[in-house]
């Protein structure tokens, strides 16, 4: 019998061009209505900041929001970043939501987020004005200079607040109802975290695919039993996009290429362009390479391909659960991608 995998959503709040900030938090709280209605598990939204392409950069108020405008979902955060946060008001926030709507509400943490300035110098196609605007964002935000982040100390320190353990009283996130996850790209410092905390770990195999294994392999291998867990648990991330047929998934999935390279040259996420701007796009070669793993991994078809395919991703990774991102132009056809999938996953796991 096939194991029943779990299926739940990340949004962005993608604003789509000629669109709003307002339209694409709108979209956001009517997407989850959705997704409740075709059964996903959970709805996760991100953290970014000074881009215009995304408007979900306070994933504690859109929680909350989301919360209220639900009933059974999950919801939570995908992640909040800890390099732009104190833990305890990250806590109190969440906690928040969480004594409001118990059994509900995840935390997913991440660390900052942002590319430094030496690494993003690196880029063929970075300019040192998109350095320094890089650099001024990072001050704005409170980024410390030397990367210097005590990440799983910070993440424990979260987690006596909500436990109270220590005689730490930091209501109301102690106490609350909050199923902590830690998100990661790597074998770094988030994937040795979540396993040496005894925690959920959730792998961007959406930001990056070719990390997505050894990030796995490092969470499993540093796994201590907890009081929150007692064994490894797996969730991986990523981009999907559905439509009836292939030709019409591969049209809606083409702005994808454009806007990730928006993401990667340092500019910053830039407004979702419809179909037809997006295929007439002037790539060079150099910004095709710089993509190329992104485009390759994307998930792009028929309902039943899709599936298939995630479900290739679930064997390969060992993933418990899986979390599918959309970015498309239109939001009628980011519902409705998310619906194709729901039903073809269930049929698939029949």
């Amino acid at each position: 019998m096939t194991r029943h995998t779990p299926l739940s959503v990340l949004d962005l709040s993608p604003v789509p061009a000629g669109g709003t900030a307002a339209d694409a938090l709108r979209n956001t709280v009517e997407l989850a209505h959705r997704a409740e209605e075709f059964g996903y598990h959970r709805f996760w939204v991100a953290e970014h900041h000074f881009v215009s392409g995304v408007a979900s950069s306070a994933p504690a108020v859109l929680v909350g929001l989301l919360a209220a405008a639900t009933s059974r979902i999950r919801v939570g955060s995908g992640a909040v970043l800890l390099g732009h946060h104190q833990p305890v008001v990250v806590a109190e926030q969440f906690g928040t939501v969480a004594q409001l709507h118990p059994d509900r509400v995840d935390l997913g943490l991440g660390r900052s987020g942002l590319l430094r300035a030496q690494d993003l110098r690196r880029s063929p196609v970075v300019t040192e004005e998109l350095v320094a605007r890089l650099e001024e964002q990072q001050r704005l935000l409170g980024v410390r200079p030397d990367g210097g982040q005590d990440y799983a100390g910070e993440v424990g320190t979260i987690l006596d607040l909500i436990s109270g353990e220590g005689g730490r009283l930091a209501l109301p996130a102690t106490g609350a109802d909050l199923e902590v996850w830690v998100l990661g790209s790597s074998a770094g410092p988030s994937s040795l975290a979540a396993g040496g905390l005894g925690l959920p770990f959730a792998a961007n195999f959406h930001v990056s695919p070719n990390t997505v294994d050894e990030s796995v392999a490092s969470y499993r291998e540093a796994f201590v039993p907890s009081k929150r867990l007692d064994r490894p648990r797996v969730l991986v991330s990523a981009e999907v996009v559905v439509a009836e047929d292939d030709a019409t998934a591969r049209e809606l999935a083409e702005p994808y290429g454009s806007w990730v390279l928006s993401i990667r040259s340092g500019r910053g996420a830039v407004p979702v362009a419809g179909p037809l701007e997006a295929a007439a796009f002037p790539w060079t070669e150099a910004q095709r390479g710089l993509v190329r793993d992104r485009l390759d991994t994307q998930i792009v078809g028929s309902p039943r391909r899709a599936a298939e395919q995630l479900a290739a991703l679930r064997e390969r990774t060992g993933a418990d659960e899986l979390l599918v991102t959309t970015t498309v132009h239109a939001h009628a056809d980011r519902v409705r991608s998310f619906e194709l999938l729901a039903l073809a996953w269930a049929e698939l796991e029949e």
